[in-house]
């Protein structure tokens, strides 16, 4: 028994570092395991290199048929789970086949990496980026081990970022005009705008203004959508009358956002909306929901 166990213990250890991880930004990352770590950040073009370092066990040698590190960039549905779609891959081979008896580093670089799509962890599915290194031992079973990392990619300010003017009602009943700002709006930015009432003929209770995220995923018939309030506004609490106007100010950087994703790879779409609610005394709701775009804009600092 104590030789079973022993014979699934790993043959060594592997070690991957970045060569400027030390200065370079490190943000959250959040594990398959619900495990929060930090990880190197990039952006798409950048260089990414660093050392891989192997160190078998005391008294142990790997036998080995080549080493080598893959980039990979991946899309994991979570209802088809264990099944990764690579948009990117790049291998650097690293070792030929042979034996390593001590511990033994080995330089990598992967230049000017495109990197389109942004990390992200939602609901149904996850993109994800790493470095997965393979110690091949054939009929042994390979040695793998793998590092996260995050991309996130900056966007200029839109040239054109029109208002956003709307007029809906009931017919007799309700008569409201809305405006917001702007229809594009980065990740730390401010919702601006206001609310008229031109006609005001049911007792409204209550109106908030919400966040709204639509995750979309799989195509056809194997479509799933998850929608998401993010975020709950309260805009006004009391009766409005006829010609009344309710000013608008939210802010986006208290919330968990990330860019609009639109179409990525044909395997998913995040869109966002602001949902206006109005609550009657009678607690009837009635909505007005309207698409706005979300960029991430580089931050100075």
């Amino acid at each position: 028994m104590n030789y079973l166990l022993g014979a699934f213990k790993p043959a060594s250890n592997v070690l991957i570092t970045f060569n400027d991880g030390k200065n370079r930004k490190q943000v959250p990352f959040k594990k398959e395991n619900g495990q929060t770590v930090t990880v190197p950040l990039f952006q798409s073009q950048e260089n990414i290199a660093g050392k891989i370092t192997i160190e078998p066990m005391q008294g142990k040698k790997i036998d080995h048929n080549g080493v080598k590190v893959e980039l990979l960039g991946q899309i994991e549905m979570y209802f088809d789970r264990g099944n990764f779609y690579d948009f990117t891959s790049l291998v650097r081979e690293l070792d030929v086949p042979g034996e390593i008896y001590e511990r033994k580093s080995y330089p990598f670089e992967f230049s000017t990496v495109e990197m389109p799509y942004e990390t992200y962890n939602g609901v149904n599915v996850r993109l994800r980026y790493v470095l997965k290194v393979t110690i091949n031992r054939g009929y042994a079973g390979s040695i793998v081990e793998y590092q996260d990392f995050v991309v996130r990619n900056y966007t200029p300010p839109p040239a054109i970022n029109n208002s956003i003017k709307m007029e809906v009602g009931i017919e007799d009943c309700l008569h409201i005009e809305f405006e917001y700002n702007k229809s594009k709006y980065h990740l730390k930015d401010v919702i601006i705008g206001k609310i008229y009432f031109l006609l005001v003929r049911i007792k409204i209770k209550n109106m908030d203004l919400e966040i709204r995220r639509r995750e979309s995923t799989g195509s056809g018939t194997s479509t799933h959508v998850e929608t998401e309030t993010l975020a709950k506004f309260e805009l006004m609490d009391g009766a409005p009358v006829r010609g009344e106007s309710i000013p608008i100010r939210l802010f986006l950087s208290p919330y968990e956002l990330t860019p609009t994703h639109r179409n990525i790879n044909n395997k998913f779409s995040v869109k966002y909306f602001l949902n206006l609610v109005l609550v009657d005394e009678e607690d009837r709701r009635y909505f007005k929901q309207q698409e706005i775009t979300i960029y991430r804009l580089e931050e100075t600092s």
